[in-house]
């Protein structure tokens, strides 16, 4: 928390975050070109941006793409915020956030960052394991894994019903999975995208999930509560052996 704060308190780095804010996935030129400042300058405050995990880079071909990582801000709220007069504040957010979904014309893609203290492999098993995506997801993420094969999200009620599907794009184990991610199928809307990149060091994982070509602000709001949810559950549950209460699911609102 002490570099989240210290990142914060300097008015050029909040000026970046806004900056992603607006307009999510820019390329340091980019970041740079309204800047009154040397590019030398700014890479350092994007430095501190990177070590505090309020911004992740995710490389496309040759460019270095920034995000922002909505953990840290998600786990202020939860500390300092929840737990006070959680719901005002959330009727002034919703307000605001009305007025502010008027003036964009473009859905932002979704970026989140998480470390946990699990294996790659590990982490793919979670991630693609039917009964263990059952324990901490609440459904059951079914397919054989391959490109190009179909994945279906199952409700564990008993119904068998399917509430997402899609399919893969790429898979390679342990550290890679794409898949398309369709919330309403049969629609004519394009599927959006979600990506996980997983990168371990030592005893640790950095699990990057990217959910892209989002269709509207709805879905992205929806997702915005629900992957912090299901990434916190699965974190939970590789390093302790137990998912997070259910009630999770009510504290996160709509689920990813």
């Amino acid at each position: 928390m002490e570099l989240v704060f210290k990142a914060l308190a300097d008015p050029t780095r909040r000026l970046l975050l806004d900056r992603l804010r607006e307009r999510n996935g820019q390329t340091l030129r980019e970041l740079c070109e309204h800047l009154a400042m040397a590019r030398q300058s700014a890479t350092q405050h994007l430095d501190v941006l990177v070590r505090a995990n309020l911004v992740t880079v995710v490389r496309r071909g040759r460019e270095r793409l920034h995000y922002l990582n909505p953990a840290p801000i998600h786990e202020i709220e939860e500390r300092w915020i929840s737990g006070f007069d959680k719901p005002r504040l959330e009727a002034l957010g919703a307000i605001k956030h009305q007025a502010e979904e008027y003036a964009m014309t473009s859905v932002p893609t979704y970026v989140y960052v998480t470390y946990i203290r699990a294996t790659a492999d590990q982490v793919w098993r979670a991630l693609t394991d039917a009964d263990l995506t059952a324990r901490y997801w609440g459904h059951a993420n079914v397919s054989d894994w391959q490109p190009g094969s179909t994945w279906e999200h199952r409700r564990v009620d008993g119904s068998g019903a399917v509430d997402v599907v899609g399919k893969v794009l790429v898979a390679e184990p342990p550290t890679r999975l794409v898949i398309t991610f369709e919330d309403s199928p049969g629609s004519e809307r394009d599927a959006s995208v979600v990506t996980f990149l997983v990168e371990p060091h030592e005893d640790v994982v950095r699990l990057t999930v990217t959910h892209e070509n989002l269709p509207n602000r709805d879905m992205f709001n929806g997702i915005s509560l629900g992957w912090p949810a299901v990434l916190s559950n699965l974190k939970s549950l590789l390093e302790t052996g137990d998912a997070l209460p259910q009630s999770l699911w009510e504290m996160a609102g709509p689920k990813a």
